[in-house]
């Protein structure tokens, strides 16, 4: 395991609050270096980063507090690969609906939050992701955002039946309006280790 270590990306998991440790399960068994990340010199270095579900506002707040959002930002301009899930994706938008609530703005997408309703109205889905094979993926949406709208280069890489945009990605940017690591299918976390390692040369 050490030595698959050393040779895969360093992947960071923004642990201010919400499901970080979840994430860091996933990247461990994929034998990625997981760290979580709660201070700007925490950026550094890193291959990737996620941000995980959790309370947007709360999120917001603390990211600007301790000024990672000033690390982060700057990083992405650098090229580094960002995976949202549900607060990740409400992050990541330039824009949400009826807020003014400060974001990452580093997608070109609008997003709704709490789409679908409270936590009491959370669901399962399968999707359909063609970049991740033939296979649906298995969704878990909790209190989950949806995209009402993208622009330039954003592009759509799923959608519930209904239509609505829920797995869309920008450049090094990947944002999912569900919950990837509360199942036992990896493809998405592998889909983005292999943006990570694209970014840094392979290997």
């Amino acid at each position: 395991m050490s030595n698959r270590h050393d040779k895969s990306p360093r992947i960071g998991v923004l642990a201010l609050q919400g499901d970080f440790a979840k994430h860091i399960e996933v990247l461990e068994r994929l034998g990625v270096r997981a760290v979580p990340v709660r201070l700007p010199d925490h950026v550094d270095g890193l291959g990737g980063l996620i941000v995980p579900g959790g309370e947007s506002t709360t999120v917001g707040k603390l990211m600007s507090r301790f000024q990672v959002d000033r690390a982060i930002i700057r990083r992405a301009d650098e090229g580094m690969p960002i995976f949202g899930t549900c607060t990740g994706m409400i992050l990541l938008a330039r824009e949400i609906e009826g807020s003014r609530q400060p974001t990452l703005g580093l997608m070109n997408m609008t997003v709704r939050r709490n789409a679908f309703g409270r936590q009491v109205d959370s669901f399962e889905a399968d999707l359909d992701v063609p970049e991740l094979g033939s296979q649906s993926v298995r969704a878990v949406f909790i209190r989950a955002p949806f995209v009402t709208r993208i622009q330039n280069s954003a592009r759509v890489l799923a959608r519930l039946e209904g239509g609505q945009i829920v797995l869309v990605r920008e450049g090094n940017c990947l944002a999912a309006a569900f919950h990837p690591e509360l199942t036992d299918d990896t493809r998405l976390h592998e889909y983005f280790v292999g943006m990570v390692r694209a970014k840094l040369g392979g290997g």
